[in-house]
């Protein structure tokens, strides 16, 4: 199952896409890695959907990640006495601890957090952001807003705070409870929501303890304002173009995007574009041509993985959308324009041996126009950090570890190959020049270059580039 393309792609599962044949069908279309959304998936269904995508791993030989996002605080108002209220442009809405069922001038929020931070003029939005406030008068108790933009406001409709730093957890005990049951699973990525500051992702991997890897989300404003201390306690980055629309003004979530893309790999963190990237194949067959622009988009910026939502989850066309992402990161590869793009991108290597050793094997391999470079890897580390140069031959990542692998299955441009380890640097180039050659990267008589750490099975020692000559059983020789 070797990919024509080197963006990943991410593929949420659902009630579209629950059974072991449509896993197999989203598998075979392109989903390099499967995503379990929390919000929706009760623990003994995600377990179910766990084994199902090992058993369709196992029957490929290939490593899926599989990533389970956690819901994270839902903030949203109490219920109105007659169910709904009309707002009107301009009139004053109270927001107040009282229980009592709302009306036209007031509403509880069950939430002494907000009401404790907010200040006067922070903006409240209301239902996606259908409805603004603008706070006026705030204390403990309540905060006396005025209606900026009004509408149909319904019992419990959902609250974003786009100027107030919430002194809260990114975790709820749903998401605690949820977040060991998917450890005990094993699972390989968490995807974090409603983080506002690196101490969010440091709490999480407190309690992750290294079982999985941490995937923050980006969809406060908030995370802006600190976002390179929350790259550096990640271990990858999800631009969640969704809420963070919401909170911000739409014409700023293109260029953050870019941003976030740049910083992320200019740090080595995998980064990941999601949300509404092919809404429309929620209910058509086919994509909108803006839709097929946002997504070519993010191959260009050099993401690591586009992600499908509902399109996958709950849409009428769940292999369409994933083999129509498929066909645009292949075309968009193709394209001349793209290499250049992404050369022009590339971050300087950062002052250690690792990325020295990863800058220089990507120099030689364009150099010497080699078709493949080879990674042996056990943490994942060196695939990752080779990565990172976004090289012209694909990445083969070998590693004895099926974790490594599978957390591997949403970096740039890796086809991982979980195998055992290398006896010695001799059986480690054989090896590498075999796999290579079964898996269809190289041909007899063509030359590989080979990147790992001594000693082998060493996380975090990348010190070695060889070139080696493939011979006519795959086999490579100094």
């Amino acid at each position: 199952m070797r990919r024509l393309r080197r963006i990943k792609i991410l593929a949420t599962l659902g009630p579209a896409s629950s059974d072991l044949a449509m896993i197999r069908r989203l598998f075979e279309a392109g989903a390099d890695l499967f995503r379990i959304n929390m919000s929706h998936t009760p623990h003994d269904k995600m377990r179910e959907l766990v084994a199902t995508i090992r058993n369709v791993e196992s029957s490929y030989g290939r490593p899926i990640g599989i990533l389970v996002d956690l819901q994270g605080p839902k903030l949203r108002l109490g219920a109105f006495a007659e169910g709904a209220v009309q707002l009107q442009n301009g009139q004053t809405f109270t927001l107040d601890s009282d229980k009592a069922p709302g009306d036209t001038t007031r509403v509880q929020l069950p939430h002494p957090e907000i009401l404790a931070a907010l200040r006067p003029g922070h903006a409240l939005l209301l239902d996606d952001g259908k409805v603004r406030l603008i706070a006026e008068e705030t204390s403990k108790e309540h905060a006396v807003t005025r209606v900026v933009v009004g509408g149909r406001m319904s019992d419990r409709k959902g609250v974003s705070l786009p100027d107030t730093d919430l002194p809260v957890s990114a975790m709820t005990p749903k998401d605690r409870a949820d977040l060991e049951a998917a450890l005990v699973t094993g699972v390989d990525w968490i995807a974090l929501s409603f983080v506002q500051r690196a101490d969010d992702v440091l709490e999480a991997k407190k309690m992750i303890r290294g079982r999985a890897a941490v995937m923050a989300k980006i969809e406060k404003p908030q995370a802006i304002d600190r976002l390179a201390d929350i790259i550096d306690a990640s271990d990858a980055l999800m631009v969640a173009r969704g809420d963070l629309g919401v909170e911000l003004p739409l014409e700023r979530v293109p260029s953050l995007q870019k941003q976030m893309t740049r910083m992320a790999r200019r740090a080595g963190k995998p980064v990941v574009i999601a949300t509404q990237m092919l809404e429309s194949m929620i209910q058509s067959p086919v994509p909108t041509r803006a839709e097929v622009s946002d997504v070519a988009t993010a191959v260009y910026e050099g993401a690591d993985a586009i992600m499908l939502s509902a399109e996958s989850a709950a849409g009428k066309f769940p292999v369409e959308a994933v083999s129509t992402m498929n066909r645009i990161g292949e075309e968009v590869e193709r394209d001349p324009i793209y290499r250049s793009v992404i050369t022009a991108q590339r971050p300087a290597p950062e002052a250690t041996a690792g990325d020295a050793i990863a800058d220089a094997a990507r120099q030689i391999a364009e150099t010497l126009d080699l078709p493949a470079l080879i990674c042996w890897t056990s943490s994942g580390s060196t695939a990752v950090r080779v990565a990172r140069e976004r090289p012209k031959p694909p990445i083969v990542a070998i590693t004895p570890n099926v974790a490594a692998g599978r957390r591997l299955s949403v970096v740039w441009g890796i086809h991982c190959v979980v195998a055992e380890d290398a006896r010695d640097q001799d059986d480690m180039v054989s090896r590498a020049g075999q796999i290579a050659f079964r898996d269809g990267f190289v041909r007899a008589g063509q030359r590989v270059i080979i990147v790992a750490g001594v000693p082998l099975g060493i996380p975090g020692t990348t010190n070695m580039v060889r070139i080696a000559s493939v011979g006519p059983e795959g086999e490579a020789n100094i």
